[in-house]
C-alpha cells in the first residue's frame, strides 16, 4: 500500500475554495483512500477542494507514524492550495472513526503540524465523525501494540490536549455506535468547554458507526445531514 500518495477531488470552477483533508477509518490498520472516492466526490460537489491521503497502518508502523502522515498532507494540502484553486487560509480536516481520532489529535496536539513546518494555526477547524478521544483502556490487544509502551499511551488520547486556543471542533456521533461509544464524543466535548474551546456537537439517534460517511454516499446522503453540517 503505497502511503506516501493522496487523492485530489477538485470542484468545477471558482477560486478561493475551502479545502478539506479527510483521513479514513479502519482501526488504524485497514483502509485505502480508494474506498472514499464517495466522501471526495460528495465533498467536490459541496464546491470544497477534498485531499484524500494514505497513511501508514499497524503493524507496518505503529504510532506517532500515521500522525506525522497525517501532517505531511495538511502540509501538502495547505502548501499547494493556491495551484487548485483553493485557499490555504480555509483549510480543515476531517475524519471518520480512526480517521477522527488523527483529524481531532491534530488539532489539538501542535507536535505533528510543528514537525511538519507549520501549527494548528493553519487550520480553520477540525470535524470528527464517530471518533475515538477518549478510549483508555484499549478494548483490543493490537492496540497495546499499536499505541505503546504503555508511558506513550496519554499521548494518544485527544481528550489530553484540550485548550482554548484549538481550532473549532464539529464533533458528530450515532447514538447507536457499538464500535466506538458516543461517550467519546461526550467527553471531549465537555473537556473543551470546560477550559473554553470551541466546539459544537450533533447526536444521530438512530445512527451506527459506519453511516455517518455513509451519509457522504449518493444513495444515504438524505439520511443524515453530516455533508450539510461540514
Amino acid at each position: 500500500l503505497p502511503t506516501n500518495t493522496l487523492d485530489l477531488y477538485l470542484p468545477t470552477g471558482g477560486k478561493h475554495r475551502p479545502v478539506v483533508v479527510f483521513f479514513f477509518g479502519g482501526g488504524w490498520d485497514s483502509g485505502d483512500k480508494a474506498s472514499y472516492k464517495f466522501v471526495g466526490a460528495a465533498l467536490a460537489d459541496a464546491g470544497i477542494i477534498a485531499v484524500v491521503p494514505n497513511y501508514r497502518l499497524y503493524p507496518r508502523a505503529k504510532f506517532p507514524a500515521f500522525m506525522q502522515d497525517a501532517a505531511q498532507a495538511v502540509a501538502w494540502a495547505r502548501a499547494h492550495a493556491p495551484d487548485w484553486g483553493g485557499d490555504p487560509e480555509r483549510l480543515y480536516v476531517v475524519g471518520h472513526s480512526a480517521g477522527a481520532h488523527i483529524a481531532v489529535l491534530l488539532a489539538l496536539d501542535e507536535e505533528y503540524l510543528r514537525q511538519a513546518g507549520g501549527s494548528s494555526r493553519w487550520l480553520s477547524g477540525a470535524v470528527g465523525l464517530s471518533g475515538p478521544y477518549n478510549f483508555l483502556p484499549f478494548t483490543e490487544d493490537y492496540l497495546n501494540d499499536l499505541f505503546g509502551p504503555a508511558a506513550n499511551f496519554p499521548r494518544t488520547q485527544p481528550i489530553n490536549y484540550v485548550r482554548a486556543d484549538a481550532p473549532p471542533l464539529l464533533l458528530m456521533h450515532g447514538l447507536r455506535d457499538q464500535r466506538v461509544r458516543p461517550a467519546n464524543t461526550r467527553s471531549l466535548a465537555a473537556a473543551m468547554q470546560t477550559v473554553g474551546g470551541r466546539v459544537t456537537t450533533h447526536y444521530f439517534e438512530q445512527a451506527g458507526h459506519s453511516d455517518l460517511v455513509a451519509a457522504f454516499s449518493t444513495a444515504k446522503r438524505g439520511r443524515l445531514p453530516v455533508l450539510q453540517e461540514i
